[in-house]
């Protein structure tokens, strides 16, 4: 028998002169397709954020040679990140709702070329406004319309089983990236210059644009298959509206649900103890300590391969275990790491740092998993735009650490108050993880939690 197209798919053959009803996609034939071609687009996805994770390792290795080449202050300096860390946030809910409307590809290819765009023309800055116009606006635009939000749509789009996994595979990608990045980027900074390393990442990121646009697949209509382990009732139509008003009506939907003003507290904190705390001073806070800036740029690296465990392991997790009680034990973990982490900082590599950055690592975005399941759960079709909004408290949250330990550092000469306050901070997210409510999504209004 010849293969069948998957509109042509129809459990019954109709009677003779019976005319074939018109219905929506309801199956495919199973040899068609040999691996699923949901797998392909997340690899593709997976590749994309890792070609944009090329940027987000930069900064916290250059932060002392654009120091010592410019005399700009920490403060200084840690606001460009601060704003490229913000709008990395406030991009996410606009950007899920752009792939909406225009299609994954052309918005991710897009952001890609602003990452490169961004990051290529830093290496012609005299000014710190222009430190803060390129790495802070370009490429806070270009690294916020991927990240969460193109997990979040790429999710939800192709994938019924196995959510929790992808989820956490996807999520591990932007760990994956500083990883393989991150010694790189702080050899080329030691050995050649912070210019040299400028330019490596924007020929990354530029680097992968080709792959998006030639194997990117926008919804599994374009194939001709249902959603991976998925039936035609899992399919969804696009949203054709503007991408504002679509974000715009999925924050006023979400606003009147506790849950999501919860997951936005516990992912404000989380944004602020990794992205803004750890990654963004993590390594000038080393060398304070007289540890070299290569040294403890493998550290971070090493957070990244543990955190690639982690976190599918917490897609695992998420499968399978309560996911409020999954979000509890990761901020909890995370507090006390942070409150015990100022004494280990020193000269020479010890093995009670190398367990920090192992715990470190493992807890790093395993909340993400656990905070994406729960957004579906409540707000449905609508959840990858509205984590595109809770993503933005993460982000903010990780705006307001890196400025703030900035300026501590500054003021103090040492970054330990931040630390200590971090672990204060993770503590009030467990907190609010355990007190979410279960609530089931009401079929006929999303977003609405059923009583």
């Amino acid at each position: 028998m010849a293969n069948r197209r998957l509109s042509d798919v129809s459990d019954t053959v109709p009677e003779v002169g019976t005319p074939e009803p018109t219905a929506r996609p309801t199956g495919r034939d199973p040899h068609r397709h040999r691996i699923h071609p949901a797998w392909g687009v997340a690899a593709v996805t997976f590749l994309a954020l890792l070609g944009a994770a090329a940027f987000r390792s930069t900064p916290s290795v250059l932060i002392e040679p654009l120091h010592q080449e410019f005399g700009w202050t920490v403060g200084t300096i840690s606001a460009a990140l601060s704003v490229n860390l913000a709008l990395f946030g406030l991009t996410a809910p606009f950007a899920a709702a752009l792939m909406e409307r225009f299609g994954i590809r052309r918005v991710v290819s897009g952001a890609l070329l602003l990452v490169a765009i961004g990051s290529g023309l830093t290496v012609f800055m005299t000014a710190s406004w222009q430190l803060i116009l390129l790495w802070g606006v370009v490429v806070g635009l270009g690294t916020g319309s991927m990240a969460m939000a193109l997990v979040a749509t790429v999710v939800g789009r192709w994938f019924v089983a196995r959510r929790g996994l992808v989820s956490g595979l996807l999520t591990a990608a932007s760990a994956a990236g500083q990883l393989v990045f991150l010694p790189l980027i702080a050899w080329i900074a030691t050995s050649s210059g912070w210019r040299p390393a400028a330019l490596t990442t924007s020929l990354v990121a530029l680097g992968v644009v080709p792959l998006v646009l030639l194997l990117m697949r926008d919804r599994p209509s374009d194939v001709d298959v249902l959603p991976y382990g998925g039936t035609p009732a899992d399919v969804t139509d696009p949203l054709r509206s503007g991408a504002a008003r679509i974000a715009v009506d999925a924050l006023r939907t979400a606003a009147r649900v506790p849950t999501f003003w919860l997951l936005i507290g516990g992912f404000f904190i989380c944004g602020a103890t990794t992205a803004g705390l750890v990654q963004s001073h993590f390594v000038p806070a080393a060398h304070d300590h007289g540890m070299p800036a290569t040294t403890a740029a493998g550290l971070l690296a090493l957070v990244g391969v543990f955190d690639l465990v982690g976190t599918v392991g917490s897609g695992w997790l998420t499968d399978r275990v309560d996911a409020r009680v999954l979000l509890g034990i990761y901020y909890a973990g995370r507090g006390v790491s942070l409150a015990v982490l100022p004494p280990l900082f020193g000269t020479d590599l010890q093995a009670s740092m190398l367990a920090f950055v192992i715990f470190y690592g493992l807890d790093w975005v395993a909340t993400v998993p656990p905070t994406l399941a729960l957004t579906r759960q409540v707000f449905g079709a609508k959840a990858p735009v509205v984590f595109g909004w809770i993503f933005a408290a993460h982000q903010i949250g990780a705006a307001f650490a890196a400025l703030v330990a900035g300026l501590i550092r500054d003021a103090l000469g040492s970054y330990d108050l931040a630390w200590y306050g971090g672990a204060v901070l993770c503590v009030l997210a467990a907190i609010m993880s355990i007190s979410i409510r279960t609530a089931r999504r009401s079929a006929d209004q999303p977003g609405t939690p059923a009583r």
